[in-house]
């Protein structure tokens, strides 16, 4: 077992237009979430949220505190969010056992403790997909299932953006210091998410795909609505998306995607729209 880490650094829009395709994925592009018996994690400075995954297999895996920190536990001065887009598999914290089925959620609040991840089955291991932001205060433990969810069905397949929006580790199902996140689910035939595309200048976020066919792809745009660029990806591949930055893709299949968000405001409608002829 080894925990691999990295910082990524925030960035200036006007810098960011000048970057090729290469710095481009270096400086947004998460990769490698998921590799037997590690953990895998970025720290970026944009609002401080960590991406990470964590995939255990023969190891029970432990959550550890990693240097940038400076804490005893990882979870000292912060809020966590995980998500099972595995086989079945459980968290321990602190001897407090949850079992965590595909799409199943758990959010975690700060405090000294220890977190471990397993598997219930090595043939069919568990990939625990987390992100993690800075915490004020400790609010509850809770698992969440998408029968906990407010669930918005949005789109349309004449928009080819049938989807169903399942807010799970939000303000309105539990209470959280300021990571949001939730699950999005296209139906078979859409392919786009986001549209219209917007930004939240108090909020910035990361997009987890998943459910992406094998031989399939996704096309991710982000930038400036008037400068975007994008960035081909494969499933169980991230994507940091700044402050300043739209979010939104098109794949060539339908596929599910998990939305994280860290900044100072809660409310999920907090979003400035633009319309499709404006973008370029």
């Amino acid at each position: 077992m080894k925990t691999n880490y990295e910082l990524r650094y925030a960035a200036h829009p006007e810098d960011v237009k000048h970057y090729d395709t290469a710095r481009l994925r270096k400086e947004h592009l998460v990769e490698t979430l998921f590799t037997p018996d590690e953990v895998n994690m970025v720290y970026t400075l944009y609002d401080r949220l960590i991406v990470g995954g964590a995939m255990p297999v023969k190891e029970k895996l432990p959550l550890e505190t990693i240097d940038h920190l400076k804490a005893k536990y990882f979870l000292s001065r912060r809020e966590t969010g995980i998500y099972n887009v595995g086989g079945a598999g459980k968290i321990t914290v602190d001897g407090t056992v949850f079992d965590l089925n595909y799409k199943e959620a758990l959010y975690l609040g700060s405090g000294d403790r220890e977190v471990f991840f397993e598997s219930l089955d090595a043939a069919h291991p568990a990939k625990f997909y987390f992100n993690s932001a800075t915490a004020h205060r400790h609010y509850p433990d809770k698992k969440v299932t998408k029968a906990d969810a407010i669930v918005a069905e949005m789109g349309s397949m004449e928009g080819s953006n049938h989807r169903n929006i399942n807010k799970m580790l939000v303000s309105q199902v539990l209470p959280t210091c300021q990571l949001q996140m939730g699950m999005t689910e296209l139906l078979p035939g859409s392919v786009w998410n986001t549209m219209p595309a917007h930004i939240h200048s108090r909020r910035m976020e990361a997009y987890f795909y998943f459910e992406v066919p094998e031989g399939q792809a996704v096309c991710h745009f982000m930038g400036e609505p008037a400068e975007t660029r994008h960035i081909w990806l494969k499933g169980d591949q991230a994507v940091i998306s700044p402050q300043w930055s739209i979010h939104s893709a098109a794949a060539t299949r339908n596929y599910t995607f998990i939305w994280g968000m860290a900044g100072e405001n809660l409310d999920y409608g907090d979003q400035d729209f633009f319309k499709e002829t404006d973008l370029k």
